[in-house]
């Protein structure tokens, strides 16, 4: 099952910014995705621990990470703003290109994005969401499936995700683009 979309119409960011902030969506296309109810208690406690190794681990660094609801607008060329026709809501999304952050959230690809799975996002987010962020060059994907307790990853190469690795969260993953970013699984687990 997939996430209700608002109605067949044709929407933008500047449409996006008119709707009650009580009710959120997700525009991909132009096509507004109704988003869930607030996240389980489970998904909270997955995201905020990864959130923070993520965070400590780039200290320092020019890399920041993000955590929903931040919006992360995906233009198709160089429209302004209000044109945009994409902007979504990743669970994790780090951006190490200071030029791409303003008040409004991020404008353009993040270098990694992580999206932990629930049932009522798991087609949308593996299937619609994977193939945006293949489209608009997202380096890193990560799928977080904390029911299941594997990690799919997805490496950008030549503008397409090959293969992706799968591990289970046992132990430690490094991020691919990013290796002083290990996550620790013990530590992201140990309340489920």
């Amino acid at each position: 099952m997939g996430l209700p979309q608002r109605k067949l119409e044709y929407y933008t960011y500047a449409d996006y910014l008119q709707w009650p902030a009580d009710v959120r969506y997700e525009l991909i296309d132009g096509v507004a995705y109704a988003m869930t109810p607030a996240p389980t208690r489970l998904h909270q406690e997955v995201v905020g621990e990864i959130f923070r190794q993520i965070a400590d681990a780039l200290e320092g660094s020019p890399c920041r990470p993000y955590i929903a609801p931040f919006d992360v607008r995906l233009p198709r060329e160089n429209e302004a703003d209000d044109a945009v026709d994409t902007v979504v809501q990743p669970d994790i999304s780090v951006i190490c290109d200071k030029a791409k952050l303003d008040e409004r959230g991020c404008r353009g690809a993040p270098d990694w994005i992580i999206e932990v799975l629930s049932p009522a996002t798991a087609s949308h987010d593996q299937i619609r969401k994977r193939d945006l962020y293949e489209r608009v060059g997202v380096r890193e994907f990560w799928l977080v499936h904390p029911i299941d307790r594997i990690v799919t990853i997805y490496l950008l190469e030549n503008g397409a995700y090959g293969k992706p690795k799968i591990d289970e969260l046992l132990h430690t993953t490094p991020a691919l683009t990013m290796p002083q970013v290990v996550i620790d699984w013990a530590r992201v687990m140990r309340e489920t």
